[in-house]
Protein backbone atom coordinates (compact mmCIF):
# COMPACT_ATOMS: atom_id res chain seq x y z
CA UNK A 1 0.00 0.00 0.00
CA UNK A 2 0.94 3.29 -0.65
CA UNK A 3 0.66 6.55 1.08
CA UNK A 4 -1.67 8.20 -1.12
CA UNK A 5 -3.90 5.16 -0.67
CA UNK A 6 -4.29 5.93 3.41
CA UNK A 7 -5.24 9.84 2.87
CA UNK A 8 -8.60 10.40 1.53
CA UNK A 9 -9.01 11.68 -1.69
CA UNK A 10 -10.66 14.91 -0.50
CA UNK A 11 -7.39 15.17 1.88
CA UNK A 12 -5.59 14.98 -1.37
CA UNK A 13 -6.79 17.24 -3.32
CA UNK A 14 -6.94 19.77 -0.17
CA UNK A 15 -3.33 19.26 -0.07
CA UNK A 16 -2.72 19.50 -3.91
CA UNK A 17 -4.91 23.11 -3.47
CA UNK A 18 -2.36 23.99 -0.58
CA UNK A 19 0.62 22.74 -2.40
CA UNK A 20 -0.44 24.78 -5.60
CA UNK A 21 -1.17 27.66 -3.18
CA UNK A 22 2.38 27.86 -1.80
CA UNK A 23 4.01 27.88 -5.02
CA UNK A 24 1.76 30.44 -6.75
CA UNK A 25 2.41 32.47 -3.60
CA UNK A 26 6.15 31.28 -3.58
CA UNK A 27 5.97 32.44 -7.50
CA UNK A 28 4.05 35.60 -6.34
CA UNK A 29 6.65 36.68 -3.84
CA UNK A 30 9.65 35.55 -6.47
CA UNK A 31 7.71 37.54 -8.96
CA UNK A 32 7.59 41.06 -6.53
CA UNK A 33 11.29 40.55 -5.21
CA UNK A 34 11.84 40.80 -9.13
CA UNK A 35 9.73 43.90 -9.33
CA UNK A 36 11.01 45.46 -6.22
CA UNK A 37 14.67 44.86 -8.00
CA UNK A 38 13.24 46.27 -11.08
CA UNK A 39 11.88 49.37 -9.39
CA UNK A 40 14.94 50.10 -7.51
CA UNK A 41 17.33 50.08 -10.67
CA UNK A 42 14.49 52.69 -12.71
CA UNK A 43 14.59 54.83 -9.06
CA UNK A 44 18.78 54.80 -9.18
CA UNK A 45 17.87 55.55 -13.13
CA UNK A 46 15.76 58.27 -12.65
CA UNK A 47 17.91 59.88 -9.80
CA UNK A 48 21.02 59.16 -12.18
CA UNK A 49 19.05 61.50 -14.31
CA UNK A 50 17.82 64.53 -11.86
CA UNK A 51 21.51 64.34 -10.91
CA UNK A 52 22.70 64.98 -14.18
CA UNK A 53 19.63 67.48 -15.00
CA UNK A 54 20.31 69.37 -11.64
CA UNK A 55 23.84 69.19 -12.52
CA UNK A 56 23.36 70.94 -16.06
CA UNK A 57 20.90 73.10 -15.22
CA UNK A 58 23.49 74.23 -12.68
CA UNK A 59 25.94 74.92 -15.06
CA UNK A 60 23.61 76.54 -17.41
CA UNK A 61 22.83 79.29 -14.74
CA UNK A 62 26.28 79.78 -13.95
CA UNK A 63 26.98 80.45 -17.47
CA UNK A 64 23.96 82.77 -17.56
CA UNK A 65 25.30 84.48 -13.91
CA UNK A 66 28.84 84.60 -15.65
CA UNK A 67 27.39 86.44 -18.71
CA UNK A 68 25.37 88.83 -16.65
CA UNK A 69 27.91 89.58 -14.28
CA UNK A 70 30.14 90.15 -17.22
CA UNK A 71 27.41 92.07 -19.10
CA UNK A 72 26.89 94.22 -15.88
CA UNK A 73 30.55 94.99 -15.29
CA UNK A 74 30.97 96.29 -18.83
CA UNK A 75 27.82 98.78 -17.88
CA UNK A 76 29.28 99.96 -14.86
CA UNK A 77 32.31 100.28 -16.64
CA UNK A 78 30.59 102.73 -19.21
CA UNK A 79 28.70 104.55 -16.26
CA UNK A 80 31.71 105.44 -14.40
CA UNK A 81 33.54 106.54 -17.64
CA UNK A 82 30.51 108.97 -18.33
CA UNK A 83 30.18 110.31 -14.46
CA UNK A 84 33.66 110.78 -15.55
CA UNK A 85 33.51 112.88 -17.87
CA UNK A 86 30.71 114.69 -16.72
CA UNK A 87 32.09 115.54 -13.61
CA UNK A 88 35.54 117.03 -16.09
CA UNK A 89 32.88 118.82 -17.95
CA UNK A 90 31.22 120.38 -15.11
CA UNK A 91 34.29 121.36 -13.49
CA UNK A 92 35.42 123.20 -16.98
CA UNK A 93 32.14 124.75 -17.16
CA UNK A 94 32.21 126.17 -13.49
CA UNK A 95 35.73 127.16 -14.01
CA UNK A 96 34.88 129.32 -17.17
CA UNK A 97 31.68 130.37 -15.18
CA UNK A 98 33.81 132.00 -12.15
CA UNK A 99 36.63 133.14 -15.30
CA UNK A 100 33.58 135.19 -16.76
CA UNK A 101 32.25 136.37 -13.33
CA UNK A 102 36.07 137.37 -12.51
CA UNK A 103 36.46 139.26 -15.95
CA UNK A 104 32.96 141.34 -15.36
CA UNK A 105 33.80 142.41 -11.68
CA UNK A 106 36.76 143.44 -13.25
CA UNK A 107 35.36 145.57 -15.79
CA UNK A 108 32.51 146.78 -13.02
CA UNK A 109 35.61 147.59 -10.54
CA UNK A 110 37.38 149.21 -13.39
CA UNK A 111 34.05 151.22 -14.28
CA UNK A 112 33.47 152.41 -10.78
CA UNK A 113 37.23 153.74 -10.48
CA UNK A 114 36.51 155.60 -13.44
CA UNK A 115 39.86 153.94 -14.51
CA UNK A 116 37.47 153.23 -17.69
CA UNK A 117 35.14 155.05 -19.06
CA UNK A 118 32.51 153.08 -21.56
CA UNK A 119 31.35 154.67 -24.79
CA UNK A 120 29.16 154.51 -27.70
CA UNK A 121 29.78 155.80 -31.55
CA UNK A 122 27.22 158.28 -31.85
CA UNK A 123 26.10 158.49 -35.72
CA UNK A 124 25.99 161.51 -37.36
CA UNK A 125 23.50 160.85 -40.05
CA UNK A 126 20.61 160.39 -36.81
CA UNK A 127 21.16 164.12 -35.71
CA UNK A 128 23.77 162.99 -33.42
CA UNK A 129 26.16 165.38 -34.72
CA UNK A 130 23.72 168.02 -33.50
CA UNK A 131 24.58 167.51 -30.21
CA UNK A 132 28.22 168.99 -30.55
CA UNK A 133 29.84 165.79 -29.02
CA UNK A 134 33.81 166.32 -30.02
CA UNK A 135 35.39 163.20 -31.83
CA UNK A 136 38.47 162.21 -29.46
CA UNK A 137 41.19 159.78 -30.72
CA UNK A 138 42.60 158.19 -27.79
CA UNK A 139 46.17 157.11 -27.26
CA UNK A 140 45.36 153.85 -28.03
CA UNK A 141 42.21 153.64 -29.71
CA UNK A 142 41.39 151.89 -32.92
CA UNK A 143 38.53 154.42 -34.45
CA UNK A 144 39.81 157.83 -35.12
CA UNK A 145 37.48 160.75 -36.30
CA UNK A 146 34.42 159.48 -35.18
CA UNK A 147 32.02 161.11 -32.96
CA UNK A 148 31.41 158.90 -29.12
CA UNK A 149 29.45 159.57 -26.45
CA UNK A 150 30.28 158.85 -22.74
CA UNK A 151 27.90 156.43 -20.91
CA UNK A 152 27.17 157.17 -17.30
CA UNK A 153 28.92 155.01 -14.74
CA UNK A 154 25.55 153.35 -13.92
CA UNK A 155 24.60 152.66 -17.26
CA UNK A 156 28.12 150.99 -17.77
CA UNK A 157 27.35 149.24 -14.69
CA UNK A 158 23.96 147.97 -15.96
CA UNK A 159 25.58 147.07 -19.20
CA UNK A 160 28.06 145.04 -17.92
CA UNK A 161 26.10 143.14 -15.79
CA UNK A 162 23.36 142.00 -18.57
CA UNK A 163 26.60 140.89 -20.75
CA UNK A 164 27.56 138.61 -17.73
CA UNK A 165 24.16 137.67 -17.02
CA UNK A 166 24.76 136.55 -20.93
CA UNK A 167 27.76 134.73 -20.48
CA UNK A 168 26.56 132.75 -17.65
CA UNK A 169 23.69 131.91 -20.13
CA UNK A 170 26.13 131.22 -22.61
CA UNK A 171 27.87 128.78 -20.22
CA UNK A 172 25.06 127.38 -18.60
CA UNK A 173 23.37 126.43 -22.33
CA UNK A 174 27.02 124.91 -23.59
CA UNK A 175 26.96 122.97 -19.90
CA UNK A 176 23.65 121.93 -20.85
CA UNK A 177 24.21 120.79 -24.62
CA UNK A 178 27.48 119.00 -23.63
CA UNK A 179 25.45 117.19 -20.59
CA UNK A 180 23.01 116.00 -23.27
CA UNK A 181 25.22 114.94 -25.96
CA UNK A 182 27.12 112.64 -23.57
CA UNK A 183 24.52 111.29 -21.88
CA UNK A 184 22.69 110.34 -25.50
CA UNK A 185 26.00 109.00 -26.46
CA UNK A 186 25.76 106.79 -23.25
CA UNK A 187 22.39 105.01 -24.20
Amino acid sequence: MQLTDLIPAQFRRLAVGLLAACLFGAGWLANGWRLGEQLAKQGRALEEQIAQRDLLHANTLDEIARASYAQLRTEQDKRLQLELQLQKSSATRHKESVDAKTVADRLRDRLATTELRLSVLVDSASGGALCAVPARAAAGGVVHGTARAELDAAHAQRIVGITDDGDQGLIALKACQDYAQKVSAYR
